[in-house]
Order: structure tokens, then sequence, then C-alpha cells
């Protein structure tokens, strides 16, 4: 690891960081503590990806669905509008409304082989971002002067990487670049994920395998054809399933770095808190090994 124990951690004139784990435990809100402090440099991996690796796939998306309306074709054939995507660090919807949702076109869903290909672009996309990292680390620094830097990823990051491949290369990458940190949550956690996710589903990347025998399994239970899938039922369903598939993912990688948990990551309130938080945490897998 990057820094060997919290006096090491606390003496580090450039702390690095890369925070992981389910999406809702508390990654933006420790980005957004850190970034606040106006000492880090807050890398959004969504962001990155929504930006710079899928910005045109989003914006012609929405272009398409204009170009169905005669008005709005009219102008944008004239050149007289311009459709484009507004995502901010706070506001990542055009990536997951260009994911979309697998099931009945009727009712909002995606043909399943074009979901896939949705799905294999983002894999691309996020596997570039995250290898983009040094390069922003080193950029915050030298460009911007930033004596600090988060990279705050999203939660299929372990759908990418071999966890219990001792040399992972994105990994191993990551590792040389940033101390890991992972955001453990316990039951009442899924629980509450659980339950906030049936209120208000939303599109999810899921690894391949993962994925195909999901939706096996789900076009057998339920004996639905796949053009009568409703896209929301089947995302709830997969939901609890996709947890349960990444929560050991998490903690096999979470061996590069160190592990917090979402109770001490909602305490936090400023950057000593932060700093507090992980020396602890490095004296915790200090004390284990």
């Amino acid at each position: 690891m990057l820094y060997r124990d919290a006096d090491h951690w606390h003496a580090a004139a450039h702390k690095r960081v890369m925070v992981f784990g389910m999406s809702g435990l508390g990654k933006t809100h420790m980005s957004a503590t850190l970034r606040a402090s106006g000492q880090w440099f807050h890398y959004s991996i969504d962001y990155r990806i929504g930006t710079r690796y899928m910005g045109e796939l989003i914006a012609d998306n929405a272009k398409a669905e204009a170009m169905k309306v005669p008005f709005l074709r009219d102008l944008l054939l004239t050149d007289s509008i311009y459709i484009g995507s507004n995502i901010t660090f706070d506001n990542l919807t055009p990536v997951s409304t260009y994911l979309g949702k697998p099931g009945s076109v009727a009712l909002g869903g995606l043909p399943i082989a074009e979901y896939r290909h949705r799905q294999d672009q983002f894999r691309r996309s996020e596997i570039l971002a995250l290898e983009d990292t040094e390069y922003f680390a080193d950029r915050a620094q030298s460009l911007y002067g930033y004596p600090h830097f988060i990279c705050d990823t999203g939660g299929s990051i372990c759908e990418w990487v071999d966890p219990n491949d001792d040399n992972d290369p994105l990994m191993t990458t990551l590792g040389s670049v940033c101390l890991p940190v992972w955001i453990k949550g316990d039951a009442a956690h899924t629980q509450a994920l659980v339950a906030r996710f049936d209120k208000a589903p939303k599109p999810m990347s899921y690894q391949p395998e993962f994925l195909l025998e999901c939706w096996t399994d789900y076009l057998a239970e339920t004996g639905t054809s796949e053009d009568a899938v409703n896209p929301d039922s089947f995302i709830r369903w997969t939901y609890a399933r996709a947890l349960e598939h990444r929560q050991p993912r998490y903690e096999a990688m979470a061996r590069w770095g160190v592990t917090v948990t979402a109770d001490e990551v909602a305490s936090l309130k400023d950057e000593a808190d932060f700093n507090t938080l992980i020396a602890t945490a490095l004296e915790r897998t200090k004390a284990s090994l």
C-alpha cells in the first residue's frame, strides 16, 4: 500500500485515495466532503464516462429520439438547435438513461441484444476511465495545484477486475497510484438499499456472465417472453442478486487497501474527520497482518 500506517498517512504531503463500494453507502458524501475543503481534487469515474467516453453516444441517442419528431428533425437538420447532455457530479442521469433497462419496448425497455451492447460500451468506458486515474492525479497536482486526490469509482468496478488474482492488472495499477478504500455496509444497509431501489429502480451495469444468468433465470421463473418483460420488474428482481454477487468481490478487492464502514463514512463532517478515519483504518489493517 502507498501508506504503511497512520503516521505515514498523516505525514504524506500528497494523499491519494480511491474509494469503492456499493452505490448508496457514502462514496459521494466522502468525495463531496473532501472537495469542499478546497484541498482535494475529486475525480468522478461516472462523470468521466459520461463526458469523455460515452458523451457522444448519449447525445446521439437523444438526437435519434428528437429525429422522430418532425418539428425537431427539421431544426436538427438545419443546425438550428443543439442537443447535448448536461452531466454534473450531482446529476449523472444521462448515463443511466442511455444504459436503460432490458425488456418490453412498449414499457420503455430495450431489446436484450441492444441492452447488452450498451452494457459492453459502458464496461469498456469504465475501464478506460479507471485507467485515466493516474493521469488525473498527476494533472490535479501539476496543473491545478491540488495537494490531495480522491478517485470516486462507480459501484460496478468490482465487475471488471478479478478480485482473487493478486496480479489483476487494473487493481495493481490503481493500487500503485491510490490507496483503495472499501466502504463496507452491513445487513441493515443492504436492506435499506434494496428498499430504496425498489421505490425507484435505476439502470445498473453488470458483468456479462452475471447478466446472462439473471436474464435466463428470470425468463424461466416468470414464464415471460423476452419482448414482454417489464423492465422495472426485472431490474428489481436482479438488484438483490447483484448485491449478493458483488459483496464478496468488494471484500476480496479490499486486501489492496483498507476498509471503513458505511456508518463511519456517514459521520464524516470535514477533512480532519476523513484523515482520522483513514489513519484508523490503516492501523486496523496493520494489526490484522
